[in-house]
């Protein structure tokens, strides 16, 4: 422990968890095989209409699996998972799990340049995607090492009539009409897992040592980092989860899955932990507060994990008062600060609790939150979860911080990762000794409770996502009309923060907002692209020739603080 026998914050631990447990060491898909055998006719899924039981996703899995195992994935492969929130990505995740591969979760809202780093640098073998999605991976695909891709669609597992329908609103809403053409690289999703045998023989896996998951993150520097989790990981972190949800009942939680599974966060907090649990786990593809305002009334969830944002929107919206929301327990929020007044209109309409957490995909993710049924403490990222140990580190000589005291946070705990994916040196940066350097600062109270006061990088966390000034500031340089690119976030009342960057022109060149923005959208997701663009003659600089981001940003909350004051006044 850190310079002290029992670390403070076991003090204020709830009397129904403990600080210590014993974790299993059982693959992950093991805990999908249990449920299936203690509630086969138990509903797993709930998806627009369509349900589907333990049993069904067992043996789903395992036929995907089976397919896998027909192209050639063995033991250790990466396989690459590309699609939004429905029971395909379940399935394949663990079937992929099964199967002994890789997974490597990629978003899909990525554009053709991040898909190809991607699938590079993991040497993906095999790539799952929507259809939708299909006409970017076939651009890059040649330039991978991909030697198949499964295709399948949102309308594969909808009811009768929606799967009929669908095709006509994917079409009137995107303008385009999805078509794969189908060889010995290319297969139907469905075709090929209905295919094959629900037999499966399991393929031997040590918990400890072998990777369920390559996670990419920009970790503590910007440049994307294939995370390495293994199955014990990730095990620990979901087990972690319901030791701190104690009032959670196994087999009779119904847990809202709004959080992409892409995201390490979604994938422990929603999807693992409700195939751990036996929960129903009810699948939203897309975040939308109308929506989820009724599937929560209809579908009496019970667990919603969730971003800031997510809540922001769901308080704010004008139907709120309308629907009854109940049924719900708790709601771990994270990626982003908690707005006091979201925690407590969302506590008053729900009756249920709603606490902040921490952690990075580095370790899987969660590290830490508030307790949810005991004392909270507001702008408190909480206390440690079992048997996970966090500091403040000392940024002059590395020791450990005093009470109150900024420093860097480290984290250390059995869900911590092993290291970044074929990146010695970048993992050696990030650990001190076995303590993990989480690049955010922040200070400890006497009672153990930890707060973030500003993070050691210019990490921008939008709407949930993590997003890296660097990379958009090296599309940016791209252009050949763009001399100097800074980018930075800026508050948002809806977003957290939103992106803002800064150019200079070559001489004898300009762009307008809507051409860089334009120009963007060709090589980043959505989410990355700067929603404010300041053209500038030049830009703050140290004598070597470094951009001062800082200088941005401080220029930035001047003049927000200059428009509240006027705002005050007028």
């Amino acid at each position: 422990m850190v310079n002290q026998e029992a670390p403070a914050w076991l003090q204020n631990y709830p009397s129904e968890v403990s600080a210590s447990y014993q974790y299993s060491k059982r693959p992950l898909a093991d805990f999908l095989k249990e449920s299936a055998e203690e509630y086969p006719e138990k509903k797993a899924i709930h998806f627009m209409g369509r349900d589907m039981t333990y049993q069904e996703l067992y043996d789903y899995s395992k036929q995907f699996a089976n397919a896998l195992k027909s192209h050639g994935v063995e033991k250790g492969d990466r396989v690459a998972i590309m699609l939004a929130n429905t029971p395909q990505s379940v399935i394949s995740y663990y079937g992929a799990l099964l199967a002994g591969g890789i997974v490597v979760q990629t978003n899909p809202l990525f554009v053709e340049r991040e898909i190809e780093q991607q699938m590079i640098d993991s040497g993906a073998k095999v790539l799952v995607c929507l259809d939708m999605v299909f006409p970017r991976v076939q651009k890059i695909r040649n330039n991978t090492k991909l030697e198949h891709v499964f295709v399948t669609g949102i309308k594969d597992f909808l009811p009768f009539p929606k799967n009929k329908i669908y095709p006509f609103i994917q079409k009137k809403n995107t303008g385009m009409k999805i078509e794969v053409s189908y060889d010995h690289m290319t297969h139907h999703w469905k075709e090929s897992v209905e295919r094959a045998s629900k037999e499966w023989e399991d393929v031997k896996i040590d918990s400890r040592e072998d990777l369920a998951l390559i996670q990419y993150t920009g970790g503590t520097t910007g440049t994307p980092k294939g995370v390495m989790l293994t199955h014990y990981n990730l095990v620990v972190n979901t087990e972690q989860c319901i030791k701190w949800m104690y009032q959670a009942e196994k087999g009779n939680e119904r847990i809202l899955a709004a959080l992409p599974f892409f995201h390490v966060y979604g994938m422990t907090t929603a999807m693992n932990l409700s195939i751990m649990h036996a929960a129903e786990l009810v699948i939203v593809p897309k975040f939308d507060a109308k929506q989820v305002l009724k599937t929560i009334e209809k579908k009496k969830v019970t667990l919603f994990p969730g971003a800031p944002t997510m809540y922001i929107a769901i308080t704010n919206h004008p139907d709120l008062e309308k629907h009854d929301l109940s049924s719900i327990k708790a709601c771990l929020s994270g990626a982003a600060p908690l707005p006091k007044e979201v925690q407590g209109t969302f506590e008053r309409k729900t009756g249920g609790k709603l606490v902040e957490g921490y952690g990075l995909t580095e370790t899987s993710p969660v590290a830490a939150s508030n307790p949810i049924w005991e004392v909270r403490k507001h702008g408190s990222i909480g206390m440690p979860w079992p048997d996970t140990e966090m500091a403040i580190l000392d940024q002059e000589n590395g020791t450990f911080a005093d009470i109150n005291e900024v420093g860097e946070i480290a984290i250390r705990g059995p869900q911590v990762m092993q290291g970044y994916w074929q990146k010695e040196e970048e993992t050696k940066a990030v650990f001190q000794e076995d303590w993990f350097k989480s690049g955010d600062m922040g200070y400890q109270d006497e009672n153990g409770y930890f707060y973030i006061v500003d993070r050691k990088k210019d990490m921008i966390i939008a709407g949930g996502f993590n997003i890296y000034p660097r990379e958009i500031e090296e599309v940016l340089y791209e252009h050949e009309a763009i001399l100097e690119a800074a980018v930075i976030g800026v508050p948002d009342p809806y977003r957290g923060e939103t992106v803002k960057a800064f150019v200079v022109f070559k001489e004898g060149q300009e762009l307008s907002e809507k051409e860089l923005e334009k120009f963007c959208r060709t090589k980043l997701a959505a989410y990355k692209i700067p929603r404010v663009f300041e053209t500038r003659k030049e830009l703050p600089k140290t004598l070597v020739g470094k951009v001062l981001r800082r200088v941005l940003v401080e220029e930035e909350m001047s003049k927000t603080a200059e428009d509240d004051e006027m705002k005050k006044q007028g």
